[in-house]
């Protein structure tokens, strides 16, 4: 009874992954599939809590502007053991024996200690930086994740339109041959056609049901992947509105690729990040100061009373490295190589934004030149049909011919089908491409702002004096020198101005 009851759950979860149990019917359009997986998917929540981790970077490396404060308490024992020996102890010129001891001692001490940085030769500013670029760095990538659940969505919703749309057609050629094997079995029994064309009735009817069940299958295997998208079964879906304006030509998309793609961009902020990480490791040859101070007693443990021993401290502490066996100079060169790397990123981001870009662009010409070729295709081929059905009736075509035409006919539909399911996912794929594939723009949903969580913990434990400290640090720091002023130009204007708001 357990076995059984194990098997009927294992089929129920199996059938619900597959989409075989939608609930109650009620239409679905792509607006709601895409606003339930922007607001529930697996991969973009996990996402913005990624981005949310990332705030706090910036948070850690503001605490360096900050002062830290400790307090420190120790218990010291001492024991002596000493040995006897002949020792002059009397002062008569003669040595006296001693005998050892042991003596034995214990301390404690508690103590308040202050320390603030003051200068670090731009560490601590350009660490700030590095991590700014970095936030911003975090938003594109995850904008570049928010425009692939998009395009999974919409591809997972078209998938199972055209799904349908074959598996009701290829029911429909199941009927027809059926029809047509009872007028070929009819038609034999009156010695108008031979037991070959019977035949080829037969084999056509069984390669239909083969395919009718292939049908099937991807049926439930689109449904499955539009679940694991979207968060909930497909209902009954309603034909996807149109998406948002697509370019005019190729060059508008291309530029506007060039500008807005989330990766491109992403590559960008990592190599500024890097610049930035090249500045504070040069910022280790220069000088650092730092106030410090401490308060705190000591007395024996037995009776502890800190009061009867006190003390208080305070000084400035200058630091200059000198020789560090060649530390730094190890961490300059590290940090340009993977400026190098990251500026080579770059270029490479950019040629993959050509790349997709261009694909996508000739896949939507392609896929709209299909639509229209394979609507004529199925006008012509239904015409042909008929057509061939009555030349038949008048003993002018065999029955293989009827057959050929309604499976010409019934490719034509099912390439139809296609055709609409890759214009759709053409576009979306364009789009994505250009960076303009967004869920706000394309369902009625809340926009998630990452920067309203950087807002609010930027100046967590934020102190009036930060500002001050900052742009003392700023003095005499290393210059940041990117690697192309020109490309870079916006992405300054953004980590010193913009850094709280969304990057476009």
């Amino acid at each position: 009874m357990l076995n059984r009851s194990r098997a009927i759950a294992s089929a129920a979860a199996l059938a619900l992954a597959a989409g075989l149990w939608t609930g109650p019917a009620s239409a679905e359009s792509l607006r709601d599939a895409i606003a339930l997986a922007y607001r529930t998917n697996p991969s973009l929540l996990a996402q913005r809590a990624n981005q949310r981790a990332l705030d706090e970077t910036v948070v850690q490396a503001r605490a360096g502007l900050r002062p830290s404060l400790n307090v420190t308490a120790s218990a010291n024992y001492t024991r002596t053991d000493s040995a006897g020996g002949a020792v002059d102890v009397d002062g008569d010129g003669f040595p006296d024996v001693t005998a050892g001891g042991v003596s034995e001692s214990d301390s404690g001490s508690v103590s308040i200690g202050l320390s603030q940085s003051l200068y670090t030769g731009g560490r601590i500013s350009r660490s700030i930086s590095a991590a700014e670029a970095g936030v911003l760095e975090g938003r594109e990538t995850l904008r570049d994740v928010e425009q692939q659940v998009i395009v999974a969505v919409v591809q997972a919703y078209v998938d199972v339109l055209r799904d349908i749309e074959i598996l009701e057609i290829r029911r429909e050629n199941l009927q027809v041959l059926r029809r047509q094997l009872e007028e070929s079995n009819a038609r034999f029994e009156v010695g108008e056609i031979t037991r070959t064309d019977v035949a080829q009735s037969e084999a056509r009817l069984a390669q239909a049901e083969s395919e009718l069940a292939s049908a099937e299958a991807q049926l439930s295997t689109s449904r499955a992947a539009y679940a694991a998208v979207v968060g909930q079964a497909p209902a009954n879906l309603t034909a996807p509105a149109p998406l948002l304006a697509q370019p005019a030509d190729f060059d508008d998309a291309l530029e506007v690729a060039l500008a807005r793609n989330p990766a491109l961009l992403a590559a960008v902020y990592n190599q500024r990040q890097a610049e930035e990480s090249v500045a504070q490791a040069r910022a280790a040859f220069r000088p650092s100061a730092s106030l410090n101070a401490s308060y705190g007693g000591s007395d024996e443990l037995s009776g502890f009373d800190p009061s009867q021993s006190t003390s208080f401290r305070a000084g400035a502490t200058v630091t200059v490295p000198l020789f560090t066996g060649g530390l730094n100079r190890s961490r300059v060169a590290q940090a340009l190589e993977q400026a190098n790397a990251a500026q080579i990123l770059v270029e490479g981001e950019r040629r993959t934004v050509l790349r997709e870009a261009s694909a996508a662009y000739a896949n939507l010409l392609s896929a709209r030149a299909g639509v229209t070729a394979n609507e004529e295709a199925v006008r012509a081929a239904r015409v042909a049909a008929e057509g061939v059905r009555q030349e038949q009736s008048v003993g002018l075509r065999t029955t293989l011919d009827v057959l050929n035409a309604e499976l010409e006919l019934r490719n034509a539909q099912i390439n139809l089908a296609s055709a609409r399911r890759n214009d759709y996912v053409a576009q979306a794929q364009l789009l994505a491409a250009m960076g303009s594939l967004d869920g706000p723009s394309l369902a009625d949903v809340e926009a998630y702002d990452p920067s309203r969580n950087y807002e609010q913990v930027r100046d967590r434990g934020g102190l009036p004096w930060d500002g001050a400290i900052e742009a003392l640090d700023n003095i005499a720091a290393p210059v940041v020198v990117p690697a192309n002023d020109a490309e870079d130009a916006p992405i300054d204007a953004q980590l010193k101005s913009e850094v709280v708001r969304t990057a476009p």
